[in-house]
């Protein structure tokens, strides 16, 4: 279902998330936590358990993991947040050691997203990748993947002072895209890219399949959903 108004030449550039959205990374991240969790001497965690966690940055993943795993030794919140607290540096060191040679081994693109993206081209939109995970992981994970040629820009969590929802995110990615957000279409698979467009009063379609924190993505309030990126084709 679509809300927005979609006549010929509505948008002139796009924006477009990764982990969820195009490419399904779930297993990356279980791997490359249970290797953290294991350096530091705690259990793994569960795919259904690290689904509901991802999507706001590597640093809110890594104290979440650690709390949800840290919720049965330590149930008193304080006594957690003061573990949590010492484990941490050591769980960011070793997440960031184990990302980099795990990053694409245990993902795969969403299908219809070539066909997205080819749509989008088609059109002549300038296109962004504006995700939370860091930059330098994010233009490894496109290049695996064989995406990067779409983007004129890959931005991270870490290239702006603050991520999404905040919408200091979009409205950059539109000045280096040289587009208003009104005129810049938000592709995403959640709450937080959700958020972040209707702050910075871009239109937003969000994807069906990808992560939302566990909530049904249809409950977000959006421009619309897609089953499929290859819809694009259909409806621009």
């Amino acid at each position: 279902m679509l809300h927005l108004p979609l006549q010929p030449g509505a948008f002139d550039a796009a924006i477009v998330d990764l982990d969820g959205t195009m490419v399904d990374t779930l297993g990356d991240f279980v791997e490359v936590l249970r290797r953290m969790l294991a350096d530091v001497g705690l259990p793994p965690v569960t795919a259904t358990e690290v689904e509901r966690m991802v999507g706001k940055g590597t640093e809110h993943l890594i104290a979440s993991v650690l709390h949800h795993v840290l919720a049965v030794q330590q149930p008193e919140p304080a006594v957690r947040q003061s573990a949590v607290d010492v484990l941490f540096p050591r769980a960011w060191d070793s997440y960031q050691q184990h990302y980099p040679p795990v990053n694409g081994q245990f993902s795969r693109v969403y299908p219809g997203v070539l066909e997205g993206l080819q749509a989008l081209r088609g059109l002549g939109l300038p296109l962004a990748c504006l995700t939370n995970k860091p930059t330098a992981f994010a233009v490894a994970l496109l290049q695996a993947k064989g995406l990067e040629g779409y983007f004129a820009q890959v931005f991270g969590g870490d290239a702006f002072a603050r991520k999404k929802p905040d919408p200091l995110p979009l409205l950059q990615t539109c000045a280096a895209l040289g587009t208003a957000p009104a005129r810049t279409l938000m592709l995403g698979d959640s709450s937080n890219d959700a958020q972040a467009a209707r702050a910075a009063a871009c239109p937003v379609l969000l994807v069906t399949y990808g992560y939302n924190h566990g909530q049904p993505v249809q409950q977000v309030d959006a421009d619309g959903w897609l089953d499929s990126l290859a819809a694009l084709g259909a409806v621009l």
